[in-house]
């Protein structure tokens, strides 16, 4: 089988994972999708890995989307089955356990946008456009957009673009609060920002995403009660007495996901 995604560790702790399939604007094919899928669920075993960087093959396209060529000769039972593979693999990348940051080196339309913002941070090269399109299509965002967007920049922004099909420049986005960073190079402003991630402790990373995320679908006493329990699990970890003794000593601590 092609390899339409691929995954490398480029610096130590620091893994990407890239669409490679550029020629048709890394777009989500069942075959590609189905390739995500295993792969983000093979982050759940790299404890060598502590943060994930996730891009598009070349400079067109991070996903330019649901691959609508596939798509044109399904019956209506085979597109639904279509919709819910990309919010199922889109779920996956959301489950990754350590901090994703999606690196937008190209276009991020519908479906592609939707698998950034699964993405725990969004750094965008600054000629990239994004949006949520699919009104314009006749549809709308079906996996996970119309949830995910609104708790990212709130109701009304979310409606007035999903509603409207805008497409946003980067530095539009980065005005909504939909890209946390934009750069000349997204693949090395989220590099820049992995580097600083890969210093923590792994252990403790993966608890702080846990908290957040769920913590952000329930309510406040709910959610503080998350987070005890996040810090409790980490608290007879090995990697939390290196810290104390790091500190102690005036050294960076040597942390091993123990």
């Amino acid at each position: 089988m092609t390899a339409l995604v691929t995954f490398e560790e480029v610096e130590p702790h620091i893994g990407v994972i890239t669409l490679a399939r550029s020629a048709a604007f890394n777009a989500l094919s069942r075959d590609l999708l189905q390739q995500l899928s295993q792969v983000a669920q093979d982050m759940h075993a790299r404890r060598d890995i502590r943060v994930v960087i996730l891009t598009g093959e070349g400079h067109k396209a991070f996903c330019a989307g649901a691959d609508l060529k596939e798509r044109r000769g399904m019956d209506d039972a085979q597109v639904k089955q279509a919709v819910r593979l990309i919010g199922e693999t889109v779920n996956q990348v959301e489950a990754i356990p350590q901090p994703v940051i999606a690196a937008l080196n190209g276009v991020a339309f519908g479906g592609g946008l939707e698998l950034a913002l699964a993405c725990d941070l969004r750094v965008a090269s600054t000629n990239v456009l994004l949006g949520l399109t699919e009104t314009s299509l006749a549809i709308i965002p079906g996996a996970g957009g119309t949830q995910r967007l609104p708790r990212l920049i709130g109701l009304g922004k979310a409606k007035q673009l999903i509603y409207t099909a805008a497409r946003l420049t980067a530095a539009e986005a980065a005005t909504y609060g939909i890209v946390e960073k934009v750069c000349d190079d997204a693949q090395e402003g989220a590099l820049t920002i992995a580097r600083a991630i890969a210093t923590n402790a792994p252990l403790a990373l993966i608890q702080a995403k846990a908290a957040i995320n769920r913590g952000v679908e329930v309510d406040r006493q709910t959610g503080l009660a998350i987070e005890a329990l996040a810090y409790d699990a980490l608290i007879p970890t090995k990697d939390r007495v290196e810290g104390l003794v790091a500190f102690a000593e005036k050294r960076p601590p040597h942390y091993k996901g123990e």
